[in-house]
């Protein structure tokens, strides 16, 4: 009866049934290898694919999740960019008919890290980097990756105004 009840849920809600399964089930989902499009991912399948059997665990549980998400992106499904202070702490979201990743689904952020990273940007908008990794209690490695993903585009390295910044505000 299980079954019955997911494969109604994988036909007529099927943005339900992605973000449920990639928030519960999904346990190697990474942001970078799958959200970035359908052309990256089977970039990076094809990648997988050249290395056969020499496959470590976590990439065979990667591997597993990557089907999925190709079968959703085969669906006219996507994902929305992770978004500092939409994007929940473990969770994926449906916002505008698209699927919202958690922080947790970028490469080594735990949970714990996600968690506060929540909490930090539903208090106030971080001012900078450096405000970024005190408050929201991630490392210098996490920071440059949502920066190289464009998670974190335009945001200063420290609160320091020079002249200069100040002459761009008037």
């Amino acid at each position: 009866m299980m079954g019955w009840r997911v494969a109604y849920c994988k036909v007529y809600y099927p943005l339900a049934y992605y973000a449920s399964y990639f928030s519960i089930r999904a346990t190697d989902f990474n942001y970078e290898l799958m959200c970035l499009g359908k052309d990256h991912l089977e970039e990076v399948m094809a990648s997988y694919d050249a290395k056969g059997d020499g496959l470590s665990a976590k990439e065979k549980g990667t591997y597993d999740d990557m089907r999925l998400v190709q079968e959703m992106y085969a669906r006219g499904f996507e994902f929305l960019s992770m978004d500092l202070y939409r994007s929940d702490a473990r969770y994926f979201q449906i916002v505008d008919g698209k699927l919202l990743p958690p922080f947790n689904s970028l490469d080594g952020m735990g949970d714990t890290a996600a968690e506060s990273l929540q909490i930090a940007a539903s208090q106030s908008e971080f001012t900078s980097k450096n405000d970024l990794k005190n408050r929201g209690k991630v490392s210098s490695t996490i920071i440059e990756n949502m920066e190289r993903l464009g998670i974190i585009q335009g945001l200063p390295e420290d609160d320091q105004l020079s002249f200069f910044d100040y002459m761009k505000v008037q």
